[in-house]
């Protein structure tokens, strides 16, 4: 069922004051102010080095004939619609992650000249289900993966609480449309999450390193190397989950499909390399 957003008159503030967005404080003036944000506005806030700029999405700049993907990589213009809480969020997460963006972009750009406009491969998938509901965990204990691997949310969110509040594990929304769906705080939102693995792996090393994976078509060949994170059981993040029996009622908490595997978790060790081991998933 497609998610119709709450008008921008009509969201409870209080939303901007607990995850997911309460992390996206530091542009609560495009969220919260009672006036949609300008694209000149949303531009003047672009990173250095961001060649990319955000325009008004008209029929004048649509006539150009291009894919949005290919608008941005040959034009380095980011068709964004006014008055559009999914757009803003894409701009949001553009000035805050431009570089996995940007390699995001490139493998879309790819595969499209690869498969034309009219089909799309299991790449593409990959990548749109990571640009639009895409989390990046962090992970200092691996011993959690095994729960994960296994779907024992009960264990993950509930045994292992204070993993998620000591900083053994954690997470960083990337997917704008999972930040459009939070504007609705009952929603069980459910993440697609690369995995980045460390003793002391920091968010943004994180990023970075599934930016370059992303880049080098390490990770993303697939939707199935995508593994469901529901978001729900994260402490802080639905009021639910303060109850040990929600990571067992609650629909998002699904079973593990029959031979459904994940691909290890990218690493990060002592001198910040990057490792990752990639195997086709399967069903």
């Amino acid at each position: 069922m497609k998610y119709t957003p709450p008008s921008r008159d009509a969201v409870d503030p209080r939303v901007f004051d607990r995850l997911p967005l309460a992390a996206w404080r530091e542009h609560a003036g495009f969220l919260e102010a009672r006036d949609w944000p300008s694209v000149d506005a949303l531009n003047a806030c672009r990173p250095a080095g961001m060649r990319e700029r955000f325009a008004a999405q008209t029929r004048e700049l649509l006539a150009d004939g291009l894919h949005y993907e290919q608008r941005i990589a040959d034009r380095g213009v980011i068709a964004t619609r006014a008055c559009n809480w999914h757009d803003l969020f894409n701009a949001l997460v553009w000035l805050c992650h431009p570089a996995l963006k940007r390699a995001l972009n490139a493998r879309q750009v790819a595969e499209i000249a690869r498969m034309g406009t009219k089909q799309r491969s299991r790449a593409q998938c990959a990548l749109t289900h990571f640009d639009e509901a895409g989390a990046v965990v962090v992970l200092r204990d691996p011993s959690l993966l095994a729960l994960w691997d296994a779907h024992d949310w009960h264990g993950l969110f509930w045994r292992e609480r204070a993993a998620w509040l000591d900083g053994r594990i954690g997470v960083e929304l990337f997917g704008h449309a999972l930040l459009e769906h939070a504007l609705t705080p009952e929603k069980l939102l459910v993440g697609k999450a690369l995995v980045v693995a460390g003793p002391q792996v920091l968010p943004a090393e994180a990023f970075q390193a599934c930016a370059q994976a992303i880049a080098d078509g390490r990770v993303l060949c697939d939707p199935l190397e995508l593994r469901p994170l529901p978001l729900a059981g994260v402490p802080g993040w639905h009021a639910g989950n303060e109850r040990e029996t929600f990571c067992r009622e609650a629909a998002c908490f699904r079973p593990l499909r029959p031979g459904r595997n994940y691909p290890a978790a990218m690493t990060i060790g002592q001198g910040a390399s990057v490792a990752t081991d990639n195997p086709v998933p399967t069903l």
